[in-house]
């Protein structure tokens, strides 16, 4: 998918950024990446609550294949057929999907400080 396609798709969800990625595009909103494009395929950044919904809806997480075989990266789900052909129910996934990646970046920078607290020790 180009450019173009990607932000004619997510046009009831808002203004998206898209940058090429290994083989793929990201899809950036708010500086978050929260799709991933890959082969023609649209998937969303999920959590496990959001991945389990996507499941009961059809989704299959992003899979790929390795030198070592083929791998599943649980964190970013196919966007089921039926949102692709109605605007308003991608636009709901999306934000769905945009919120997962703010969460995700809150927790590494949590996470990312209670190690430098760790290896640093109290403050005093």
């Amino acid at each position: 998918m180009d450019a173009e396609t990607l932000a004619d798709l997510f046009a009831a969800f808002g203004p998206v950024q898209v940058r090429r990625m290994f083989g793929g595009a990201g899809v950036y909103a708010d500086g978050l990446m929260f799709a991933l494009a890959v082969d023609g395929v649209l998937y969303l950044k999920a959590d496990a609550a959001f991945a389990a919904a996507l499941a009961a809806q059809g989704s299959a997480p992003f899979t790929y294949v390795a030198k070592t075989g083929a791998r599943t990266m649980g964190s970013y789900w196919r966007v089921p057929d039926a949102a692709l052909d109605e605007p308003d129910d991608l636009a709901v996934l999306a934000r769905r999907a945009r919120q997962v990646a703010g969460a995700a970046v809150l927790e590494k920078t949590a996470a990312k400080a209670r190690r430098v607290k760790n290896v640093t020790g109290p403050a005093r």
